[in-house]
């Protein structure tokens, strides 16, 4: 998103002046990908838009904290981040869930065609997965975070993180295989 740093540094020294057009053009630049962030941890339109919108407003107040350490996208979405997931455990629909870890000696099962395989279809396979999976999943691969980075965002061990992200990959595979399977019977 930050493909025109220049013109986002010139936005965002205009919003530490309070300039309102400088604001709307910021947010314009980056409420969708704010949006769609809160969607995937809370799964609900009108608590993603009303999160969206609660964090541009602690953005536009506390720009002047703003130090330009990170990009200022990595920064709006990590406080979108922070209030999805606080408004998670308020609708008291977060339950941290304590993972023993457990050595692996499965043998790998069934393989999947990932060439005949849709990226919606994952995205709606993930969507599916319980919430400590779905959550650990979208802050690994889609927004990108790294082990050590989602254990400081939910409080978790490194371990735990590693360990909760191995599980949820292998239930999004057996969702998916699942799918596979039921679409093949179906004929889809």
């Amino acid at each position: 998103m930050e493909t025109n740093q220049p013109h986002i540094t010139n936005l965002i020294e205009r919003c530490k002046k309070s300039d309102k057009n400088a604001q709307l053009d910021l947010y314009k630049a980056y409420y969708k990908a704010m949006y769609n962030t809160a969607y995937r941890i809370l799964k609900d339109n009108f608590e993603a838009e009303d999160i969206m919108q609660e964090a541009f407003l602690t953005v536009f107040t506390k720009m002047h904290t703003y130090k330009g350490e990170v990009t200022f996208g990595a920064w709006l979405k990590r406080i979108v981040i922070n209030k999805s997931l606080t408004q998670l455990k308020k609708n008291n629909r977060y339950n941290e869930v304590k993972m023993e870890v457990i050595p692996n000696d499965e043998v790998e099962e069934e393989s999947i065609d990932y060439a005949g395989l849709k990226a919606s279809k994952v995205l709606d396979c993930l969507q599916s997965l319980k919430e400590n999976y779905r959550l650990v999943l979208n802050l690994h691969l889609i927004e990108g975070y790294d082990y050590e980075e989602i254990a400081q965002i939910l409080d978790y061990t490194n371990e735990n993180v590693r360990t909760t992200v191995s599980r949820a990959k292998k239930k999004l595979k057996q969702v998916l295989l699942a799918e596979n399977i039921q679409a093949q019977a179906y004929g889809r």
